[in-house]
């Protein structure tokens, strides 16, 4: 399939999605979020964005892929939400590592992670111990795979 006009966003119902999905809108491109929540789609959908219910914790590289084809870009933007060391890294490491193998396999060129600005240098500096160290170690290593 031809690349179009679309974007793919992971985690559709956050922050990031429901702020970034009618920008895209607004410049042309038609917008699939992705939601693991159906009872979500409504405001997906007041934002302007087409939603896919499909759990980033959940899916295969193959179900993300189907998703994918054909997408000018994909966008990272999920996270677990903190408090859950297994959930945190289910999503915002394996999850993100799976999307972008995904996002290869249906050959998209564009991708897009919403991290946070200390990712880099967190994991150095953070205690182990730290209840927010689980998410620094998972958004910095999967900049790292990128």
């Amino acid at each position: 399939m031809a690349e179009e006009n679309r974007v793919v966003l992971i985690g559709g119902h956050g922050k990031v999605a429901l702020l970034a999905a009618p920008k895209l809108v607004e410049r042309g491109y038609a917008v699939d979020s992705m939601i693991r929540n159906a009872e979500h789609a409504a405001e997906v959908e007041a934002a302007g964005a087409n939603p896919v219910v499909l759990d980033i914790e959940s899916s295969d590289i193959d179900q993300l892929a189907d998703v994918f084809k054909g997408a000018s870009a994909v966008v990272f933007s999920a996270g677990a939400g903190g408090g859950n060391e297994q959930r945190t890294r289910a999503v915002d490491l394996e999850g993100a590592v799976r999307s972008m193998k995904a996002a290869q396999q249906a050959g998209v060129k564009r991708y897009v992670m919403v991290s946070y600005s200390r990712a880099l240098v967190d994991v150095d500096t953070l205690d182990p111990q730290s209840s927010f160290y689980t998410y620094a170690k998972a958004k910095h290593d999967a900049d790292a795979f990128l």
